[in-house]
């Protein structure tokens, strides 16, 4: 089966959907510094298309495919997130590039699409969104399935809730794929061989700690003897201050009102800022963990770029390219492989 991935980002759509065994040869992404992560990776056969997707002209992918096609993506959803009531309505012109994703099923008349998303898309505007995508979907004629599904179900260490539209050409009706995990991958095992880091660590090329114990860990490594990208960005002593006041599972109102003078008003604070991870459990979700100051567990810093692809299930051989900050939007904006793996191959099996 041939994939066409749109808004890709550092492609943990993709690898899902290589893992399951799907070739993907066409990717759009704007941002260019994913783009190169994207590239450093993965070798699709038409390269990348680095470019707003509305200047987007799909490219030939020859003669029909035995297999069939898949188009498959997640439009920026940053402007769904419940976290940004700011701008979460019709009146945010990103929130409708869920058009040309639809423009380019449109043209390419793929056997498969996988439309997906964040929760909060289903609550934005009353639902306008999901059911304007639905009937568009339809109206091309597709057998149109869609669930939110769990992350941690599926063997990533993360409580992450994604949105998934499944739509098939032939009369298909999808069926998602069962959970693979009722008992959680924790923060502790999937971080547990990661060298300790000091505040501001910046050698990108680190040695192991100790032996991997668990199989998510060791899935994770295969061979390597040395983790890339686990740098941290570096907090000022005031923010390091705070940390050591947070216990696991805590946040922001942990930390001593003398600590906290520099905020107007210190009880408006989001509940997601400072939270320390609770080693014995999945994590709360990697989104933009450096702007949410989210805490290591057991030290005083924020997550490095590597303890957070391991909370999104990325192997340690996936490099992310860029400054820290490119790495860690990278990282955040992914969807976690192993559940698009999941997606996937249900979505082969069911051919």
């Amino acid at each position: 089966m041939i994939g066409v991935d749109l808004f890709s980002g550092a492609g943990g759509m993709s690898l899902g959907a290589r893992m399951a065994g799907i070739d993907v040869q066409v990717v759009v992404e704007a941002d260019r510094y994913a783009a190169d992560t994207y590239l450093h990776n993965h070798k699709p056969k038409y390269g990348i298309f680095v470019n707003d997707i509305r200047s987007f002209t799909p490219i030939s992918l020859g003669e029909p495919q035995r297999n069939g096609v898949v188009v498959f993506g997640g439009p920026p959803c940053q402007g769904f997130s419940t976290s940004n009531q700011r701008t979460r309505s019709v009146k945010n012109e990103k929130n409708w590039l869920f058009e040309q994703f639809v423009r380019v099923v449109r043209e390419y008349n793929p056997d498969w699409i996988v439309f997906e998303n964040v929760r909060g898309i289903l609550e934005t505007e009353g639902g306008i969104f999901v059911d304007q995508i639905v009937r568009e979907f339809e109206k091309m004629g597709y057998t149109v399935s869609s669930e939110l599904l769990h992350a941690a179900d599926y063997g990533v260490p993360q409580k992450r809730a994604r949105f998934f539209i499944v739509g098939s050409r032939h009369g298909i009706s999808y069926k998602f794929p069962k959970p693979t995990h009722l008992k959680p991958i924790t923060v502790e095992m999937a971080l547990e061989d990661l060298p300790i880091l000091e505040n501001g660590a910046s050698i990108c090329n680190l040695p192991y700690a100790k032996a991997a114990s668990n199989s998510y860990t060791k899935g994770l490594r295969g061979r390597l003897k040395n983790c890339s990208n686990h740098i941290v960005t570096r907090n000022n002593d005031i923010i390091i201050e705070r940390y050591s006041h947070i216990p696991q599972g805590g946040n922001w109102e942990d930390i001593p009102n003398h600590l906290m003078s520099n905020y107007a008003d210190k009880s408006r604070c989001h509940t997601g800022i400072y939270r320390r991870l609770r080693a014995d459990e999945p994590s709360v979700v990697i989104g933009n963990y450096r702007k949410n100051m989210l805490i290591h567990p057991t030290q005083n810093r924020g997550l490095s770029v590597r303890e957070a692809a391991r909370l999104q299930s990325f192997p340690d051989d996936f490099v992310f390219k860029g400054s820290i900050g490119f790495q860690q939007q990278q990282v955040g904006n992914a969807v976690p492989p192993l559940l698009a793996k999941a997606i996937f191959s249900s979505l082969v099996s069911q051919m």
